[in-house]
């Protein structure tokens, strides 16, 4: 069972709240001293809420069920547009909750989302790819294929931005991801799987327009 999550909230009074769900071995601290200086130059009417999520947790299945019932359905009382995003493991669970939860969220903020186990992706592949690929009911017990059934069709309507760096390892993935999305919502930069490619695409997902000033 997960206790009260953990959080670290940049407040403008906005309309819109980003929640932030971090990578492995990340802390809402680390959101906040990279992310949200970022943001506080800009004259963005946007909210930011970033979240500790514990690695035993993530691996149990509590962490989303908790963002969900903590975060997500009491932030719907409070604001009229709430996005979900994350850094790397952060992005997957952004997209297993949007996969889950269509309801629950109003747009994406995926930077240099984690592709997944190879254990999935090669499934995928061998099955010709993700258009070929049709899951059984098995596969669909798991959220990781849940995540790309729900990419084999996102909702065309979804506002969202999918960013990731030219040489970050898992850039391949992250491509077949970004390639599921309208071109305008995905942003390519220089660099790896690391603070200063993931500010770069903070800072085109701020002055991106999706969010307005």
């Amino acid at each position: 069972m997960t206790e009260g999550l953990r959080t670290v909230r940049r407040h403008r009074g906005a309309d819109t709240l980003l929640v932030m769900l971090p990578g492995a071995y990340m802390t809402a601290e680390d959101y906040a001293a990279r992310f949200f200086p970022l943001l506080d130059q800009r004259a963005l009417a946007l909210d930011v809420l970033a979240v500790d999520l514990g690695l035993d947790a993530v691996s149990a299945g509590d962490a989303l069920p908790a963002v969900r019932d903590q975060i997500l359905r009491p932030a719907r009382q409070t604001y009229r547009w709430v996005w979900l995003g994350g850094i790397s493991l952060g992005g997957l669970l952004a997209l297993s909750l949007a996969a889950d939860h269509r309801e629950a969220i109003d747009g994406l903020c995926l930077i240099a989302p984690y592709p997944g186990s190879r254990l999935t992706t090669n499934a995928i592949a061998r099955a010709g790819g993700l258009d070929a690929w049709q899951p059984t009911a098995e596969q669909l017990d798991d959220p990781e294929y849940r995540v790309y059934n729900w990419l084999k069709a996102p909702p065309a309507g979804l506002p969202s931005f999918v960013g990731y760096a030219s040489e970050d390892r898992f850039a391949d993935g992250m491509r077949a991801i970004a390639e599921r999305f309208p071109p305008t919502a995905r942003r390519t930069v220089p660099g790896n799987h690391d603070w200063p490619a993931w500010c770069e695409l903070w800072e085109y997902f701020l002055d991106s327009g999706l969010v307005s000033a």
